[in-house]
């Protein structure tokens, strides 16, 4: 599989609070960072997306019972645990895509709520490659709404983690993948 000029990558939510010692770990989610550091020089445009949430977000739960609605308090805006986890290099022209800033409103997609498709559509991009965390929420959700906006999309599978709550929702999200037509490859079929 050969990239193209008009083929952009989207690291979903590489943050802190995503890390093992953070809010919400995701098993295993630095172990992407050193994927996508080799695979970002690679694509002429990035963006990376981030949980950006208000300190009263309607999904933080006092008992978190870590499925959709019920979650730990995580990535508030402007604390350490929503900044981009420190390995991973996010170069200056990379776009931020800031998201899950209604505190009224879930948003696991990167494009709820942001402008997300009209800087891609005005890039020219035909070709979405999706990698981050977690795999069965916000890279899900990313990657389904941009195959639902038209774009051809590959999940990089190596460059993903998911939580896996409830148990099998990582498996149910490849089924997803496959039911929509996204693509998924790994790393090495890119290099």
């Amino acid at each position: 599989m050969r990239m193209g000029p008009n083929d952009i990558l989207i690291v979903v939510d590489v943050q802190n609070d995503f890390a093992p010692g953070g809010a919400l770990p995701v098993t295993d989610g630095k172990q992407i960072v050193p994927v996508i550091n080799v695979l970002a020089p690679h694509f002429q445009r990035l963006v990376f997306s981030r949980d950006w949430h208000p300190l009263d977000h309607c999904s933080f739960d006092d008992e978190p019972r870590f499925v959709d609605g019920s979650w730990p308090q995580h990535c508030v805006q402007n604390t350490p645990g929503a900044e981009f986890l420190g390995d991973i290099h996010v170069p200056l022209d990379a776009l931020v895509v800031s998201k899950g800033l209604d505190a009224d409103k879930e948003a696991y997609s990167a494009f709820e709520e942001t402008d997300l498709q009209a800087s891609l559509r005005g890039w020219g991009a035909e070709h979405l490659f999706v990698c981050g965390l977690a795999t069965d929420y916000c890279v899900k959700a990313t990657a389904l709404d941009a195959k639902r906006l038209g774009f051809e999309i590959t999940v990089i599978l190596d460059a993903c983690r998911g939580v896996d709550s409830p148990a099998g929702s990582v498996a149910e999200t490849l089924d997803a993948f496959r039911d929509a037509s996204v693509t998924t490859c790994h790393s090495r079929d890119l290099l």
